[in-house]
């Protein structure tokens, strides 16, 4: 049925609009954040304590996803999501003012923080969108919801590589509180539009698990796909610390570096924003899902082999832009097409196992490896990193070869969708 014939389609399309909507102004929020943070903890503390840093994002992830589970099994996924945004923009609110008094903790904690909220956040979104999506419409829509959420981003980047220098970097921190609240009242109205999703009688309550372990041991699809995700992140997390270690030796000044942060992330979020666009539902709907799971890969270890041949700012960030650009598009949108067959929990529980806690575990314990190869040789070796992000890439390429044939027939190895957004 053409979309002009189908009843639904107009609704459908809202509800996709206001999500998208809605993720402009959380994404543009978080490029607040990251800025700011990354800055900040540089500056309080250098690029030789980040990998500590991020060894403590698997403790604060099980935390926030365990409850996340038990507020989902009680108040269902609405009042989660909203429960999950404004909490953040408390949290924010009070770094801002610790920040102002001076509390250096407070400079970690916020680069901790940022780290797994954000995720938390925008699982939920997906969750939302992979309930009242059916397969055919996210090859279409996937690559839009996340070009017209780049927007934010985009705009947000450049703004603090405009005004860092005259408002100083802690300031900033309360445009992001100030994005929270739009993006919660969009995302409320998507919601209304769309239909909370709603669980089976058998899942009703988190009767099965508030966090569904057990999927991830009963599907092998599942498994695989958390396999792919933990080595992503490795890959990301590796470029993350190489790219900070040679913008600290690069530019030194704190505003100047958050200045160039800003621009950075512009950058990398036009990228994103061309291949959301545009290559993103151009390549869902004419190369197989397999091929488009190999090449993701195969970019990062081009990449990586151009960091280990050039090691200076100018690889550092291409790597690391590639891999961001990549990530916020085309391996994004993909990968959520695995997650619509299925059931709520798999779509709001398994998920946030995998693509929340796995996600920012695997930079956890990336980080945590890292460290202890700083402690015994004084710093992480450059020839390193290059080294690992090549071999996790190669391994993650060859996962996806099951992985997408899984995929393509998942309904054997999960339980099915029988219901979505009502």
């Amino acid at each position: 049925m053409a979309p002009s014939q189908d009843p639904s389609w107009k609704r459908t399309a809202a509800a996709a609009a206001c999500i998208s909507l809605a993720a402009t102004f959380l994404v543009g929020g978080y490029e607040f954040v990251r800025s700011v943070s990354t800055s900040l903890f540089l500056n309080a503390y250098g690029s030789a304590k980040l990998p500590y840093a991020m060894t403590a994002i698997p403790f604060a992830m099980a935390l926030l996803v365990f409850g996340y589970g038990r507020m989902l099994s009680r108040w269902g996924p609405l009042k989660t999501m909203v429960a999950s945004s404004l909490s953040s923009a408390m949290v924010f609110v009070l770094c801002y003012l610790a920040l102002r008094a001076g509390f250096k903790p407070a400079a970690a904690f916020l680069y901790v923080f940022r780290q797994v909220y954000i995720v938390l956040i925008v699982e939920q979104y997906w969750s939302l969108i992979n309930s009242f999506l059916k397969p055919e419409q996210a090859r279409m829509f996937n690559g839009p919801i996340i070009g017209g959420a780049s927007i934010g981003p985009i705009a947000a980047g450049y703004l603090v590589h405009r005004i860092a220098t005259v408002v100083g970097t802690e300031q900033i921190l309360l445009l992001a509180v100030a994005a929270l609240l739009p993006a919660t009242l969009l995302a409320c109205l998507a919601y209304r539009i769309a239909g909370e999703p709603q669980p089976s009688p058998e899942e009703h309550g988190g009767r099965q698990g508030h966090l569904r372990l057990k999927l991830l041991t009963d599907s092998r699809m599942l498994a695989l796909l958390a396999g792919v995700v933990c080595l992503a992140q490795v890959v990301s997390t590796v470029f993350d610390l190489r790219f900070n270690q040679i913008l600290e030796a690069a530019i030194p000044a704190k505003d100047a570096r958050t200045a160039y942060l800003g621009g950075f992330w512009s950058t990398a979020n036009t990228a994103s924003s061309f291949l959301q666009f545009v290559a993103t539902p151009l390549l869902l709907r004419y190369v197989p899902m397999r091929w488009l799971f190999l090449g993701i890969p195969a970019v990062h270890l081009l990449s990586s082999l151009g960091l280990l041949l050039h090691p200076d700012l100018r690889s550092a960030s291409l790597s690391l832009l590639l891999f961001k650009s990549l990530d916020y598009s085309l391996f994004r949108a993909s990968k959520e097409l695995l997650y619509i067959p299925l059931s709520f929990d798999a779509r709001y529980r398994a998920k946030q196992v995998i693509d929340t806690f796995i996600y920012r575990s695997s930079m956890g314990l990336t980080a945590g490896a890292l460290s202890l190869v700083s402690m015994m040789a004084g710093v992480v070796p450059g020839l390193l990193c290059p080294a690992v992000t090549m071999a996790a890439a190669a391994a993650w390429a060859g996962l996806t070869v099951p992985l997408t044939v899984d995929g393509n027939e998942s309904g054997r190895y999960c339980p099915k969708r029988t219901n979505g957004a009502q």
